[in-house]
């Protein structure tokens, strides 16, 4: 006799709807009708193990290294006493913490925002959608080892901003807003430095790595620093010179996943906890240089 293998119950039972009129004429039948419930109860029994086995995965969400990576495991924290098991996965690379997801070697992470994800996706193929509007905002400001004011800024110092077009754009932006330079007008964050219509100190504009902004103060007179970095690397954001604590929606560091993933129930239950007043006011009084975004309360 030959027996087919039949990979989930439905298949089953419509193979079942299909083969029992034939067969129960047949002195056979009773005993096809047996391995078919068998099957059947075997189908089930495997679907049951399967669905078990996910839920008891833990779910991975990278992180940059930091404020970002201490408030994703606080809320991991919180999900652990709700019972959900949250594997945290700090990096310090941006380019890695997108390249995880996209492989499927963690379900999501938390770091970027809109307009970096846009241009990572852009650039490097990848289809990375964000998750849900809660988040939080870093913000950026202008610091300085060598003057304590922007009134001592000298005619041919150098200015260091990232070369990740929106923070460097929020680094012209405040050089603008402190009086230094002038800049084409209405180009919002699309601005770069060959926007810069007016330099009246030619101050000498340094493109660098988001990460070695705040390194290259031994260097140069001033820096455009993401609190993000500033803070694991010791620096005080009280001490900026100047800071951008703009609220927009575009600045907010959101939970990106692949869209196979957007649906994933553990990480809608994980953001629903991250949704929380706790996690709220952990921003506020943890990392208050940062600003919470996006939560219902």
């Amino acid at each position: 006799m030959r027996v087919a293998i039949f990979s989930d119950v439905s298949t089953v039972l419509n193979s079942a709807r299909i083969i029992l009129p034939l067969v129960t004429s047949t002195r056979n039948g009773l005993e096809i009708m047996n391995i078919l419930l068998r099957l059947a109860q075997a189908a089930g029994l495997s679907l049951a193990l399967t669905a078990a086995a996910f839920a008891d995965e833990p779910l991975k969400i990278a992180t940059s290294a930091g404020p970002v990576g201490q408030l994703a495991s606080f809320a991991a924290k919180l999900a652990k006493e709700k019972g959900q098991d949250v594997k945290i996965v700090e990096l310090s690379d941006w380019v890695a913490l997108n390249e995880v997801v996209n492989s499927g070697d963690v379900d999501a992470n938390l770091f970027q925002h809109a307009t970096y994800l846009a241009l990572q996706n852009k650039q490097r193929g990848f289809n990375l959608v964000q998750i849900d509007k809660v988040g939080v905002i870093a913000p950026v400001g202008l610091f300085s080892k060598k003057v304590k004011s922007l009134e001592e800024i000298k005619s041919g110092d150098s200015v260091a901003i990232p070369n990740e077009p929106l923070n460097g754009a929020r680094g012209l932006i405040l050089l603008e807003r402190a009086g230094l330079i002038k800049l084409t007008p209405g180009k919002g964050f699309s601005v770069s430095k060959f926007d810069i219509i007016e330099n009246p100190k030619n101050l000498k504009i340094v493109e660098l790595d988001p990460a070695q902004t705040y390194r290259s103060l031994d260097d140069v007179t001033l820096a455009l620093v993401n609190i993000t970095y500033l803070i694991p690397a010791g620096g005080d954001p009280k001490s900026a010179l100047i800071i951008d604590r703009t609220v927009d929606d575009g600045l907010v560091l959101r939970f990106t996943a692949r869209p196979d993933k957007k649906d994933d129930p553990r990480l809608k239950a994980f953001i629903q906890v991250f949704n929380s007043p706790e996690v709220k006011k952990f921003i506020e009084e943890k990392i208050p240089a940062f600003i919470p975004a996006g939560f219902n309360s």
